[in-house]
């Protein structure tokens, strides 16, 4: 660690540039790298996941630290996933020795976060990198020991769908995923301007808790994930009409859907965003 790096104010405008400017750094904007500047926002942040320094958590997209720095203090563990080789080495000069942290080199994206949340991962808190955000949250759900909770900071058009309800133009396959294992909701939208360098989009901050409202296994899990994307292929055909041709061994005749979407009751006109998250659980376990 250089001696100058311990004073750093991560939060900071003109320590953030001039961190950056020392090491050679320039935020790559194919990686999504804005880097949070805003000391109220970071706090909202790590009050939202409620830590009480029992938590393993899970931090993807680590960046320069600033939310590593207050997830140390408040967590018991914190697992940090940095893709960035820059970045990386500043995160490993400054904490590297921190019994704490397990910080690791590599792309989220390929990394085998089922195993990383297995090994006792209760909680994903994380400034997610706009480009992957969606992919990111949505393989975390998926996995076979979701976590607890997850509070995310990501574009607000992306929140919006994560939180949609049934009959909008944001309910989709990324709503019903979510929201079958999560109560979701933003705790609040977060200016470009919180942000180096200012991205051209609203952010929003979500919080995520876990509930028990439809427990299912995780092969059931994977077939409402199948039969929803499948459905939301053709959003704008009624839901008789679409998964007749459905693909994936998803595709059923015309008789069993209408009497599977009568059981559920659901009109046989109802198109994949009028359906509830309720619906479309018990429409899975009758299409399986």
């Amino acid at each position: 660690m250089r001696e100058n790096d311990i004073n750093i104010n991560l939060a900071s405008p003109r320590d953030v540039v001039a961190l950056l400017e020392t090491n050679e750094i320039s935020p790559n904007k194919k990686l999504g790298q804005n880097f949070l500047i805003d000391r109220n926002i970071l706090n909202l942040i790590v009050d939202s996941a409620a830590l009480s320094g029992t938590e393993h958590v899970l931090e993807i997209g680590a960046g320069l630290g600033v939310l590593t720095e207050q997830l140390l203090e408040k967590a018991a563990h914190v697992t940090a996933i940095e893709k960035d080789s820059g970045l990386y080495t500043l995160l490993n000069r400054r904490w590297g020795n921190n019994p704490k942290l397990t910080l690791l080199h590599a792309d989220a994206l390929e990394a085998d976060l089922n195993a990383l949340i297995e090994n006792g991962i209760t909680k994903l808190v994380s400034n997610l990198p706009y480009s992957v955000g969606v992919r990111i949250v949505i393989d975390v759900a998926s996995s076979a020991t979701p976590p607890d909770t997850m509070v995310v900071l990501l574009q607000k058009e992306v929140g919006e769908r994560f939180v949609a309800k049934p009959g909008t133009n944001d309910m989709g396959i990324v709503s019903v995923i979510l929201q079958q294992l999560y109560d979701v909701k933003i705790i609040r939208n977060v200016k470009p301007s919180c942000f180096y360098p200012k991205p051209e989009v609203t952010s929003v901050i979500i919080r995520m808790n876990r509930h028990e409202r439809f427990p299912l296994t995780l092969g059931k899990r994977q077939n409402l994930q199948k039969l929803v994307q499948e459905a939301f292929q053709q959003r704008r055909k009624q839901i008789v009409s679409s998964m007749r041709g459905a693909g994936n061994n998803v595709a059923r005749d015309a008789d069993f859907i209408r009497s599977s979407l009568e059981k559920c009751g659901i009109s046989a006109t109802s198109r994949p965003e009028e359906l509830s998250v309720e619906q479309w659980v018990k429409l899975s376990e009758i299409w399986f």
